[in-house]
């Protein structure tokens, strides 16, 4: 793992609310506040793309 920070969430997908904290039970998870769900965002890739000229 890389020592690069990553952006935070702006809102919660569960319930949209924007009152979210780092949760301290995992690395990169997400707590919210207004609905009380813990949940992570994890990058999983890119989509191939033809690069036109």
């Amino acid at each position: 793992m890389s020592g690069e920070t990553r952006a935070a969430p702006l809102y919660c997908p569960y319930c949209g609310e924007e009152d979210l904290r780092p949760h301290d039970g995992a690395h990169g998870a997400w707590e919210c506040h207004a609905c009380a769900r813990v949940f992570s965002v994890r990058f999983s890739g890119l989509l191939p793309r033809k690069v036109e000229r």
